[in-house]
């Protein structure tokens, strides 16, 4: 008996086939190998088609059935995990009337600056935990007041990840998780706010049907499981947002325990069992995936937009014939401090962290006569855990003080430089995990279906492959406090 997980990426499409009896990962794939582009029309726009995605779904899939390793017909349940915050609309016959506003897209920042001052600050944050700022509320706003004769058309709104569930059984769900990250859900009345649909001028009706996450949100279309090989009528059983996902697949679900990813975006997830929140919305909270009316467990999320971004713009233009492995053993050459090369990594969008201001990515004190490639890479690197140890910064004034945060062994956690930077810088011991977003999704598929009673029977044979503990965090400390000032220079002149 095997589980399907689909993790829907900003860069591709990554699936996971995990067997029930032993929860382990037995085949995966990624489509497309090359990353997907980012469409930006204007500048701070972000853009991809969610037609392309389901295409790439269908690729993955099959890429996965060619391994040979499991029979598809015993798959019992389908797991999707998704970019967080994406704006997807459809007509009533289901078909996209435009590309996917995605979370990096910040052309709606100004009008959910508006809604945070007509609701009321306090308001907000006592009810939605977060400013409305540049979520999927925000960015349907936008369609509004831009595109009405789109807006006119739309039958529902949809994050990602239920679009490809909907491709997969022609449902359309949602859950309490989605909508909290789209800024529409109200954590003290526990319904969808009326502040901000009444604010937006949005009707209800484009909201979908909402269901518990781990529950079954459609059934697979019998001419859908014949293209892909599978078995008609199995369950979608889980979808989650990317982050809680991966937190999921990390088994962080207890209040205080933290997970960490470093893929296009960087993220620090804690999980709470408070309804807390930044009173700048510099960090923002969302119900976890064990969030409910009697626990109201959420996650507090600190997201950057500029971290693989980062490594991958440094990448295309420096070296980009080589490959990240490549890069990572570069960087190793270089000394602690990167010979004085620091990087400002924040060149993808307005960062949340930093109150919703764009810096753009820079390059600093480079020396002609000393500094080389692996200065570059390196420094690249420790201008992205530089970040993190900002964000962290915030998450700890608002309470959040981990003993030990959780990666999967992926992405920038691959680097040597990177992870130990990581853990020096912030001071807190890291555990690396083999799982990745789509077994989590596979797992938590099977929680949703049934086939596994709790979160803690899908998580019997998890194993942390690699510590790394703090050995450099005296020689870092000085770096990091030259790297904050410039950037809160940059900050207060910006």
């Amino acid at each position: 008996m095997y589980l399907l997980g689909i993790d829907l990426g900003t860069s591709s499409i990554k699936v996971a086939v995990v067997d029930v009896a032993s929860q382990k990962n037995i085949a995966t794939a990624q489509y497309p190998e090359e990353e997907t582009a980012i469409k930006s029309l204007q500048s701070g726009w972000a853009e991809q088609s969610p037609n392309e995605w389901w295409q790439n779904v269908q690729q993955a899939i099959f890429k996965l059935n060619a391994t040979g390793l499991f029979d598809p017909k015993e798959i019992k349940a389908i797991g999707i995990a998704y970019q967080m915050h994406g704006l997807v609309v459809v007509d009533k016959d289901q078909n996209v009337l435009r590309d996917s506003i995605i979370w990096c897209d910040s052309r709606a920042v100004e009008l959910g600056n508006g809604a945070f001052e007509a609701i009321g600050e306090e308001k907000s944050l006592k009810h939605l935990l977060n400013s409305p700022g540049n979520f999927t509320a925000s960015k349907l706003a936008w369609v509004k007041a831009n595109e009405p004769e789109i807006y006119n058309h739309i039958d529902k709104i949809m994050l990602p990840g239920d679009f490809i569930s909907m491709k997969l059984t022609g449902e359309i769900t949602t859950s309490i998780s989605a909508l909290s990250e789209g800024i529409f859900w109200d954590f003290e009345n526990h319904e969808i706010s009326k502040d901000v649909m009444d604010y937006y001028g949005i009707s209800g009706n484009v909201i979908p049907q909402v269901k518990a996450l781990f529950s079954e949100h459609g059934y697979l279309k019998a001419d859908v499981a014949a293209s892909l090989g599978l078995s008609a009528g199995i369950p979608v059983a889980y979808k989650s947002g990317d982050q809680p996902n991966n937190a999921l697949s990390l088994n962080v679900l207890k209040p205080g325990e933290v997970a960490a990813t470093a893929g296009t975006s960087g993220v620090i997830y804690g999980v709470s069992n408070d309804l807390t929140y930044d009173k700048q919305s510099r960090v923002n909270t969302f119900a976890h995936v064990t969030y409910s009316e009697e626990k109201k467990h959420t996650g507090v999320l600190l997201c950057i937009n500029g971290t693989g971004s980062m490594y991958r713009w440094a990448k295309y233009n420096f070296a980009p014939q080589s490959t990240y492995p490549e890069l990572n053993n570069l960087a190793l050459k270089a000394p602690i401090g990167s010979n004085g090369l620091k990087v400002i990594p924040f060149g993808n969008g307005a960062e949340r962290m930093l109150n919703n201001k764009y810096t753009g990515a820079q390059l600093l004190g480079i020396d002609l006569n000393l500094h080389n490639q692996s200065d570059i890479f390196r420094a690249v690197q420790e201008g992205i855990a530089f970040s993190f140890r900002y964000g962290l910064d915030i998450m700890r004034e608002n309470g959040m003080k981990p003993k030990v945060i959780r990666a999967g062994r992926a992405n920038l956690f691959l680097s040597d430089v990177f992870a130990q930077t990581f853990v020096d810088v912030t001071g807190i011991p890291v555990e690396l995990y083999e799982n990745d977003g789509s077994v989590g999704a596979a797992l938590g598929a099977g929680i949703g279906a049934g086939i596994f009673k709790n979160a803690e029977e899908a998580f019997n044979n998890h194993e942390v492959i690699k510590t790394l503990i703090p050995q450099h965090s005296a020689a870092y400390e000085p770096i990091y406090q030259d790297w904050k000032k410039i950037l809160e220079k940059q900050l207060a002149t910006g």
